[in-house]
Formats: C-alpha cells, structure tokens, sequence
C-alpha cells in the first residue's frame, strides 16, 4: 500500500477519483451531484409524523410556519409561542434533571438515521445512575438556541438538544448534540458543550450516547458546561 492508498483507507473522502481530460469522470460527477441533491433535500425535507410515532415523540413547534422562514428568520426559530409554551408545561416533564429534545435543524433525515439507537441509549445510560431524564419530544423548524426557553421553561439542570447538522457531500444524516447546563435567555454561546459528527461516517449513534452521558454526568456534578467544564 503507498502513500496515497494509506490516505483512501483513513478517510471517506473523496481522493485519487480520477479525470478525463480537464473533467471529472462520469461515475464521480454523478456521484457528488446526488450528494449535492440528498444535502439540498435534507435541509428542506420533513420529519414525518409516522417516524416520530415510531420513536415515541410528540411534537411542538417553533413560531416558524415552515422551513423557509427557519432558514430566513433564525430568530423565530428559536422561540414558542405563549399556546406552545402552556402545551409543553402540561405535556412535558417539569424539574428533571435532564430534559432532553430533538429537533430537524438543517437535516430532517438524520433524526431517522440516529435517534431510534441514540435516545433510548442515553435515557438508559442516565437513569441506571439515579438522573432524572423528562419525557424527550420533537421540535419541527428548531434551531439550537430553542434551550434557552425550553431549560427555563421545564426547570430542567441540563438540556440536550438532538438536532440535524448542516448536511455536508459525504451524509445528509449527521446530527449534532448541544448540552448546556441551566440554560437562561441570557446565556453566551459559550456555554454549550457540543458532540457534532454523530452518524454512521462519524461517531456512530451508540457510541455518541454513552459519550453524551458521561459529559452530563460531569455536567451535573461540576455545575458548569461549555468553557467552564472541565473534561
């Protein structure tokens, strides 16, 4: 094996794919332009009811009406409004220790692909130590900083929001982790801890669940999450 071929069997990158000429072969074009395509999909496809039924989530949603003004308007997709806030209070579990949530992001495909091994994982790997985890649920046009109502909102000590990341040429089905402890409106970006590349080309789902729950182990005991958590 030289050089080269030590590099392809390290990453899934694409190397070494060849040229005719000044031009991509067509196998490789065809290839990166269906990659192309799934990414440009995933940001604007949809969790499917049926998917969410499966795996046992309800939903909410952010004041965005539907993926276009997720992607214009940022700002509303990070809040709820008042009608959404008095659901989750009745629905959702109030003063647990750790309040975890999904949300679509900027790739609905990935929770699909990562939740159902993921979530019942970590809710396993926190409960066997005495945490208590409220009921997890789905947010539809989330963004990330949706914790700095939900934390608040369910006096939660660490919130966990499961969300699709911004899909990529290798996967359309990566998904981020943000952890923060006791999240408030204020709060610095600072703040979040962040376990980003769950998927089967990065840290498989499995693994990113007991990986996710010993930082909230530590989380809880040292009080502190982002820059001031020391791992």
């Amino acid at each position: 094996m030289d050089y080269f071929d030590s590099l392809r069997a390290a990453t899934p990158a694409r190397l070494q794919i060849g040229r005719t000429g000044s031009r991509y072969k067509t196998k490789s074009y065809l290839d990166f332009r269906a990659a192309h395509a799934a990414a440009n999909d995933a940001v604007m496809s949809e969790v499917s009811g049926e998917t969410l039924q499966r795996l046992g989530l309800f939903e909410v949603r952010t004041k965005c009406k539907n993926k276009y003004e997720m992607l214009t308007r940022p700002d509303w997709g990070r809040c709820f409004s008042e009608e959404t806030k008095a659901y989750l209070k009745q629905h959702a579990t109030v003063g647990a220790d750790v309040q975890i949530y999904c949300g679509d992001g900027l790739s609905a495909p990935s929770i699909a692909a990562n939740v159902p091994d993921m979530l019942p994982m970590l809710r396993l790997a926190l409960e066997q130590d005495g945490i208590t985890v409220g009921k997890p649920f789905f947010v539809r046009y989330c963004r990330v900083n949706t914790a700095r109502e939900i934390g608040p909102l369910l006096d939660a000590k660490v919130v966990c929001v499961l969300i699709g990341e911004r899909p990529g040429l290798l996967t359309d089905e990566s998904m981020s982790a943000y952890i923060v402890y006791k999240p408030h409106p204020e709060m610095s970006e600072s703040a979040y801890t962040v376990v980003s590349n769950i998927s089967r080309f990065g840290m498989p789902p499995v693994e990113a669940a007991a990986y996710i729950a010993d930082v909230i182990r530590e989380m809880l005991k040292q009080k502190a999450s982002g820059l001031r958590l020391k791992l």
